[in-house]
Protein backbone atom coordinates (compact mmCIF):
# COMPACT_ATOMS: atom_id res chain seq x y z
CA UNK A 1 0.00 0.00 0.00
CA UNK A 2 1.37 3.18 -0.99
CA UNK A 3 1.21 5.90 1.47
CA UNK A 4 1.00 9.61 0.38
CA UNK A 5 2.20 12.48 2.83
CA UNK A 6 -0.01 15.29 3.28
CA UNK A 7 1.88 17.66 0.62
CA UNK A 8 1.19 15.09 -1.92
CA UNK A 9 -2.57 14.62 -0.80
CA UNK A 10 -2.85 18.27 -1.79
CA UNK A 11 -1.09 18.43 -5.16
CA UNK A 12 -3.98 15.51 -6.14
CA UNK A 13 -6.95 17.68 -4.66
CA UNK A 14 -5.52 20.76 -6.07
CA UNK A 15 -4.58 18.95 -9.78
CA UNK A 16 -8.48 17.46 -9.66
CA UNK A 17 -10.08 21.05 -8.54
CA UNK A 18 -8.02 22.38 -11.61
CA UNK A 19 -9.38 19.89 -14.38
CA UNK A 20 -12.47 19.95 -13.17
CA UNK A 21 -12.90 24.08 -13.55
CA UNK A 22 -11.31 24.10 -16.75
CA UNK A 23 -13.43 21.33 -17.90
CA UNK A 24 -16.40 23.77 -16.50
CA UNK A 25 -14.98 26.66 -17.91
CA UNK A 26 -14.27 24.86 -21.20
CA UNK A 27 -17.59 22.97 -21.85
CA UNK A 28 -20.24 26.71 -22.79
CA UNK A 29 -17.19 27.56 -25.07
CA UNK A 30 -17.00 23.85 -26.70
CA UNK A 31 -20.73 23.89 -26.96
CA UNK A 32 -21.20 27.13 -28.68
CA UNK A 33 -18.11 25.76 -31.31
CA UNK A 34 -20.17 22.36 -32.23
CA UNK A 35 -23.52 23.85 -31.81
CA UNK A 36 -24.16 24.54 -36.04
CA UNK A 37 -23.33 21.16 -36.56
CA UNK A 38 -27.15 20.30 -34.45
CA UNK A 39 -28.75 23.42 -35.55
CA UNK A 40 -31.97 22.52 -37.43
CA UNK A 41 -32.54 24.56 -40.58
CA UNK A 42 -36.04 26.75 -40.20
CA UNK A 43 -36.41 25.83 -43.49
CA UNK A 44 -39.25 27.53 -45.92
CA UNK A 45 -42.31 29.48 -44.25
CA UNK A 46 -45.58 30.49 -45.83
CA UNK A 47 -46.46 33.47 -45.45
CA UNK A 48 -50.38 34.75 -45.76
CA UNK A 49 -50.27 37.77 -47.34
CA UNK A 50 -54.01 38.29 -47.81
CA UNK A 51 -56.88 38.10 -50.08
CA UNK A 52 -55.77 38.51 -53.68
CA UNK A 53 -58.50 40.91 -53.95
CA UNK A 54 -56.42 43.53 -52.11
CA UNK A 55 -53.88 43.86 -54.44
CA UNK A 56 -54.93 46.60 -57.18
CA UNK A 57 -53.10 45.93 -60.70
CA UNK A 58 -49.68 47.61 -61.60
CA UNK A 59 -49.69 49.17 -58.30
CA UNK A 60 -47.14 47.18 -55.66
CA UNK A 61 -48.09 46.89 -51.87
CA UNK A 62 -45.90 46.79 -48.78
CA UNK A 63 -47.21 43.69 -47.21
CA UNK A 64 -45.11 43.76 -43.49
CA UNK A 65 -45.40 40.61 -41.11
CA UNK A 66 -44.15 38.90 -37.94
CA UNK A 67 -41.41 36.21 -37.56
CA UNK A 68 -41.16 34.51 -34.60
CA UNK A 69 -37.42 32.91 -34.00
CA UNK A 70 -36.62 30.48 -31.13
CA UNK A 71 -32.61 30.11 -29.82
CA UNK A 72 -33.10 27.68 -26.77
CA UNK A 73 -35.02 30.05 -24.39
CA UNK A 74 -34.76 33.08 -26.26
CA UNK A 75 -37.61 33.99 -28.59
CA UNK A 76 -37.24 37.36 -30.81
CA UNK A 77 -39.73 38.68 -32.87
CA UNK A 78 -39.20 40.64 -36.05
CA UNK A 79 -41.13 42.52 -38.75
CA UNK A 80 -40.47 41.73 -42.15
CA UNK A 81 -41.57 43.52 -45.58
CA UNK A 82 -42.41 42.05 -48.43
CA UNK A 83 -43.68 44.08 -52.12
CA UNK A 84 -46.38 42.58 -54.13
CA UNK A 85 -47.03 43.08 -57.87
CA UNK A 86 -49.11 41.96 -60.12
CA UNK A 87 -49.76 43.03 -63.64
CA UNK A 88 -53.23 41.52 -64.14
CA UNK A 89 -54.44 40.48 -60.82
CA UNK A 90 -53.67 36.60 -61.39
CA UNK A 91 -50.28 36.34 -61.36
CA UNK A 92 -48.34 37.88 -58.35
CA UNK A 93 -44.56 38.61 -58.14
CA UNK A 94 -43.61 38.64 -54.35
CA UNK A 95 -40.00 41.22 -53.47
CA UNK A 96 -37.99 40.69 -50.54
CA UNK A 97 -38.09 44.69 -49.55
CA UNK A 98 -34.12 44.76 -48.65
CA UNK A 99 -32.51 46.25 -51.83
CA UNK A 100 -30.03 43.81 -53.06
CA UNK A 101 -26.78 46.38 -53.04
CA UNK A 102 -26.33 46.62 -49.23
CA UNK A 103 -29.18 45.20 -47.52
CA UNK A 104 -31.62 48.81 -47.03
CA UNK A 105 -35.01 48.61 -47.35
CA UNK A 106 -35.99 50.28 -50.45
CA UNK A 107 -39.49 52.34 -51.08
CA UNK A 108 -41.74 52.57 -54.18
CA UNK A 109 -41.34 56.19 -55.75
CA UNK A 110 -45.09 56.35 -57.41
CA UNK A 111 -44.08 59.77 -59.20
CA UNK A 112 -41.51 57.72 -60.95
CA UNK A 113 -43.19 54.68 -61.41
CA UNK A 114 -39.94 52.77 -59.62
CA UNK A 115 -38.39 50.67 -56.51
CA UNK A 116 -36.18 53.40 -54.80
CA UNK A 117 -33.50 52.57 -52.50
CA UNK A 118 -32.57 55.46 -50.11
CA UNK A 119 -29.21 54.30 -49.26
CA UNK A 120 -27.28 54.73 -52.64
CA UNK A 121 -30.54 55.61 -54.98
CA UNK A 122 -30.59 52.16 -56.79
CA UNK A 123 -33.34 51.99 -58.55
CA UNK A 124 -35.75 48.63 -59.61
CA UNK A 125 -38.51 47.96 -62.06
CA UNK A 126 -41.22 47.16 -60.63
CA UNK A 127 -42.60 44.54 -63.19
CA UNK A 128 -39.38 42.25 -63.39
CA UNK A 129 -36.86 43.97 -60.05
CA UNK A 130 -34.43 44.53 -62.92
CA UNK A 131 -31.83 47.19 -62.39
CA UNK A 132 -32.34 50.25 -63.75
CA UNK A 133 -29.81 52.56 -61.77
CA UNK A 134 -27.58 52.57 -59.38
CA UNK A 135 -24.83 50.44 -57.82
CA UNK A 136 -26.81 47.23 -57.11
CA UNK A 137 -25.07 44.18 -58.46
CA UNK A 138 -28.66 42.26 -59.24
CA UNK A 139 -32.43 41.92 -59.33
CA UNK A 140 -34.69 42.14 -56.44
CA UNK A 141 -34.70 38.45 -54.18
CA UNK A 142 -37.97 36.88 -55.74
CA UNK A 143 -40.32 35.33 -53.47
CA UNK A 144 -42.37 31.84 -54.46
CA UNK A 145 -45.82 32.74 -54.47
CA UNK A 146 -48.85 30.55 -54.32
CA UNK A 147 -52.46 31.48 -54.65
CA UNK A 148 -54.94 28.60 -52.57
CA UNK A 149 -58.33 30.01 -52.19
CA UNK A 150 -58.08 33.50 -53.89
CA UNK A 151 -55.22 33.98 -50.72
CA UNK A 152 -51.68 34.93 -52.06
CA UNK A 153 -49.00 33.21 -49.76
CA UNK A 154 -45.38 33.99 -50.62
CA UNK A 155 -42.66 31.25 -49.57
CA UNK A 156 -40.32 33.06 -47.27
CA UNK A 157 -36.64 32.12 -46.01
CA UNK A 158 -34.76 34.39 -43.34
CA UNK A 159 -31.24 35.29 -44.88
Amino acid sequence: MVQRDRRGFLKLVAACNAALAAAIAGFPPLLSFLSPLFRRDPGVTWINLGDVGRFEPQTPVQVDFVRTARDAWVETRAVHTVWVYTEDGSRFVVYDARCTHLGCTYAWRKDGGVFECPCHYGRFDPRSGAVIGGPPPRPLDRLETRVDNDVLYAAFKET
